[in-house]
């Protein structure tokens, strides 16, 4: 049993002796092998090393060559351009040269005539104090009496002729005034439109007619109420009328009627929400209006305030006249007519757009709309120019600069063009009723007519009561008549018309 013990413990440890010896052989070659492969790497990679050496060197000197090249050239542009300078810089010292000779000749030239109108001064003075000597009296005195010898032989003459140059002067200003005029006229193609008092809103049907006016008139009465306007519902069909004479609550009266139309609830309460939301909207349209207007015309760094005044005149008519496209108007004709007479032409348009800004609270604060809009500026800091050219369009104030009178100007064409106002209705109405009037009162007119707008009227007298001569009195007397009872813009055409016929019939 030993004996096994010992050859197995034997042949355990020549096993692991053989294992040991055959783990070192494998460990031997595979290191053999992994050198050669360094071995071969490091020559492949010193080979490498050598072509991309190789290259560079090529490379290099391949770049050097080009610079070199360069260099030559930009040596051969810097002697041509040393040779321009060089070649710049002689012909200007002779150019120099040559200022100096003439300076010095000019200055010769200079002295010489000093010293000619010295002399002149000194024989002129010499003769003065002999002629004075030899009349015996003194320059002034000889003045005086010639230009009284003048005036006695030809004062008249002299006389005659300053009127003629005064009149043909201010002819060619009146002429030249009135082709600048005509061309700012031509030159403004804004359209023209009347604004009324009343404003329709249009309903889907005539149903809603009795709900708009409710129980008892209850939300009719809300409305007015909380709008400040009067409602009209009558027999015309499909429409309701708002009547008002402030035109931003007869447009807060219409967006609020559109809403509640469309919302269909219609009651006290929701009538009130419902104009204060107009209301809100209203103010946004206001505030979009007055800035848009200051674009439009170029007015620029205004104050968020005045614009928010300016654009409450989008709502505010003068005879019909829409203030807000009036101020528009007139800002665009300023500057056309600043830049033909040499004013100002941001000042003059400032101005002109700003003219009228007092009629935005003119019923809130008292005073004339031109004081209110004066205060208005000063207060928001606007230019002492734009002020003194705005106040001075209704004569309040005097002329102190060109841009005042250009606006007072513009002021004028904007509403003198024919359709820009209109006067109310019952006013006209009643002039050509007043006309008529006075016209049949004389004895022997048969029949009078007020035509053309009221500028004229065309008065028939009998021809059996009135002769030839009666008709020309009576054509005074009636305009005279016409003076002296109305009130009327322009002129009125007095025609009288005497007819005699005859009839005979040839049987």
């Amino acid at each position: 049993m030993n004996y096994i013990l010992i050859i197995g413990g034997g042949a355990l440890i020549l096993g692991v002796a053989a294992g040991y010896f055959i783990r070192q052989l494998i460990a031997q070659q595979r290191k053999s092998s992994i050198e050669a492969k360094l071995r071969k790497l490091i020559e492949d990679s010193k080979s490498e090393a050598k072509e991309i050496l190789l290259e560079s060197k090529e490379k290099a000197a391949k770049v050097l060559d080009e610079a070199k090249h360069e260099e030559k050239e930009r040596l051969a542009q810097l002697r041509k351009l040393e040779e321009r300078l060089i070649g710049r810089e002689t012909a200007v010292d002779r150019r120099v040269g040559d200022f100096e000779r003439k300076e010095r000749e000019f200055d010769e030239q200079v002295a010489k005539v000093k010293a000619i109108k010295s002399e002149i001064e000194t024989r002129r003075g010499e003769l003065v104090k002999e002629l004075e000597r030899v009349s015996g009296l003194s320059q002034k005195e000889a003045q005086e009496e010639l230009m009284k010898l003048i005036e006695k032989d030809h004062g008249e003459d002299m006389m005659m002729r300053v009127k003629k140059f005064e009149q043909s002067g201010m002819e060619d200003l009146e002429r030249r005034a009135k082709n600048t005029l005509a061309a700012l006229i031509q030159r403004l193609a804004t359209s023209t439109t009347s604004e009324v008092t009343t404003t329709t809103v249009s309903i889907p049907s005539d149903d809603l007619k009795g709900k708009i006016i409710g129980r008892e008139g209850r939300n009719i009465k809300a409305l007015e109420r909380a709008a400040g306007v009067e409602i009209i519902v009558d027999d015309t069909p499909g429409s309701i009328v708002i009547s008002g004479f402030d035109p931003v609550r007869r447009q807060i009266a219409k967006a609020a009627l559109e809403m509640l139309i469309q919302d269909g609830r219609i009651q006290p309460a929701r009538i009130e929400e419902t104009v204060e939301r107009a209301r809100e909207e209203i103010e946004k349209l206001i505030k979009e209006a007055g800035e848009q207007a200051a674009y439009e015309v170029g007015a620029f760094n205004l104050d968020p305030r005045l614009l928010t005044l300016l654009g409450r005149l989008r709502f505010r008519t003068s005879y019909g006249q829409n203030v807000l496209q009036h101020s528009i108007e007139m800002a665009y004709l300023a500057g056309m007519l600043a830049s033909e007479v040499g004013g100002d032409v941001a000042v003059a348009k400032m101005g002109a757009l700003l003219h009228d800004i007092g009629k935005a609270v003119d019923h809130e604060v008292t005073g004339t709309h031109v004081e209110i809009g004066r205060r208005i500026l000063q207060k928001f800091g606007v230019d002492t120019k734009v002020i003194q050219a705005m106040q001075s369009h209704h004569e309040e104030y005097p002329y102190e600069t060109l841009e005042s009178i250009i606006v007072q100007t513009v002021d004028a064409i904007s509403a003198s063009r024919p359709g820009a106002r209109r006067d109310s209705i019952e006013n006209y109405l009643k002039r050509l009723e007043d006309l008529e009037r006075i016209a049949t009162s004389f004895p022997g007119v048969e029949k009078a007519y007020a035509i053309s707008a009221g500028r004229e009227i065309r008065i028939f007298v009998t021809p059996d009561k009135i002769s030839d001569l009666e008709a020309r009195d009576l054509a005074r007397n009636v305009a005279i008549q016409v003076e002296r009872e109305l009130k009327y813009p322009g002129e009125i055409k007095v025609n009288v018309i005497r007819e005699t016929r005859v009839i005979e019939y040839a049987r």
